[in-house]
């Protein structure tokens, strides 16, 4: 098992864990669409981080079994916690006067996501999986 941890405090932080999910993404054989599709995640979770709580933690965890490959993302921090996720959630909801596509775009891209909050604690954890295939070497 591969994990890396990220602290998240400034915005070159949040361009090293995007750099890292993608390199781990291609070096785990994901496709560049997948690649892109993390990286878009993991940047957009860890600019709410600096964000709304000023600074966290991104972990970056590869985990596999006989049948795929995952990669697993867990951010957290300790700010004032999301007060109301299923708002959050909604297409068009913001509070930072964006374009309120963070939180439900970052689900779309993924194939996993979860996300607990209260005040002084939220974690949110996504995942992207793809089936292992077997390789064949040409002689």
């Amino acid at each position: 098992m591969d994990e890396t941890k990220i602290p998240i405090k400034a915005e070159n932080d949040v361009v090293i864990a995007r750099g890292t999910g993608r390199r781990m993404a291609r070096d785990l054989g994901f496709g560049t669409a997948d690649q892109t599709r993390l990286a878009t995640a993991i940047s957009e979770l860890t600019r709410n981080v600096l964000r709304y709580a000023g600074e966290g933690v991104c972990t970056i965890t590869e985990k596999s079994n006989d049948d795929s490959v995952t990669i697993n993302v867990l951010v957290e921090d300790h700010g004032p916690g999301i007060e109301d996720i299923d708002k959050a959630m909604t297409d068009g909801f913001t509070t930072s006067g964006g374009l309120g596509a963070g939180l439900p775009g970052t689900k779309r891209l993924v194939h996993e996501f979860n996300i607990e909050s209260r005040p002084g604690a939220t974690r949110i954890s996504i995942a992207l999986t793809r089936p292992k295939t077997s390789e064949h070497t040409c002689t």
